[in-house]
């Protein structure tokens, strides 16, 4: 069983490239793998491997400037969720393209996930979904808003187009783990929206701790790692993933005439060239001859710094 833990954490890193080469050091030191991202603005990412090397990795994050804070969320996957460790360097931790947001400066109020049915349920509280559209295509909370956007990024946009659809309304937001929720609260405060609220913990946390039994949550949550989706205890859903386009496929979508594995799906049939696809045929075939040997298709101490 290995661990996975989920975490992000606002502070301010003057030389994020310094950091880089060490952490990766230590987490694949330790057999532990995923992604995280560092930027000037934090530290944002998912990790997976053995109870020792995750906390090894999450101690030395903690002593890194003005982390004696950080917060995660864990959950557990009977296989390794990810392929190789990748510590990588961003302009954002997680990219909204606006550079006066700033979540340090302020965020909305927080509302535990215990008392989240409470203020979404009342009257005068519209709730928005921050995540992409195929994120919300396999889950959200019931009544709640779909911007439809493809990227984060696409948000004040967005924003700017239906503010004044909710004119005089309390926003409640909320998302995977709570980290854009950072971002797109600060941004509707700069926007002078007066009240702002977003799930403490993100949707993770609510599935963590919310009863299915009196759970306003419909369907599965999208996981960026090998797990796909999770249902409520975290326990993994059905899901899985087109190794073209990482849409997420029901197990229904795997009988459709465009679903050929590793190659295509319904959603990107027609997104990609018969050279493209003759490139997925190779990968793919490439996969299952590692898996015939027994081997990963990438290799095991493989890493990005």
């Amino acid at each position: 069983m290995f661990t996975v833990a989920a975490l992000y954490h606002f502070t301010r890193f003057e030389d994020p490239a310094a950091l880089r080469g060490p952490l990766a050091a230590i987490a694949c030191g330790q057999g532990v793998k995923g992604t995280l991202l560092l930027a000037r603005e934090g530290i944002n990412g998912t990790i997976a491997g053995p109870r020792a090397g995750i906390d090894a990795v999450l101690a030395h994050i903690r002593a890194l400037p003005g982390c004696a804070e950080l917060v995660w969320k864990e959950s557990a996957a009977e296989t390794m969720p990810f392929g190789r460790m990748k510590v990588r360097l961003k302009a954002e931790i997680v990219t909204m393209g606006q550079p006066d947001v700033d979540p340090r400066a302020a965020v909305g109020h927080y509302v535990a996930p215990t008392d989240w049915n409470a203020l979404i349920s009342e009257p005068d509280v519209v709730v928005i979904d921050t995540r992409n559209d195929y994120e919300v295509a396999i889950g959200t909370f019931q009544g709640a808003i779909d911007p439809g956007t493809r990227s984060f990024r696409e948000f004040p946009q967005w924003w700017a187009e239906n503010a004044a659809r909710f004119h005089n309304k309390r926003v409640a937001m909320f998302c995977t783990g709570g980290i854009r929720c950072e971002k797109s609260t600060n941004y509707l405060l700069s926007q002078g929206v007066e009240q702002v609220y977003h799930l403490q913990g993100g949707i993770l946390k609510y599935l963590e701790e919310v009863p299915q039994a009196e759970s306003l949550w419909q369907g599965e949550c999208y996981v960026f790692d090998g797990r796909v989706s999770l249902r409520h205890g975290l326990v993994p859903g059905d899901y899985t993933t087109c190794h073209a386009c990482r849409r997420p496929l029901a197990p229904a979508d795997l009988t459709h005439p465009d679903y050929e594995p590793g190659v295509s799906c319904h959603h990107c049939r027609d997104e990609y060239s018969e050279a493209d696809r003759a490139r997925f045929r190779e990968r793919e075939r490439q996969m299952q001859l590692a898996a015939a040997r027994g081997t990963a298709h990438l290799g095991a101490d493989q890493r990005q710094v």
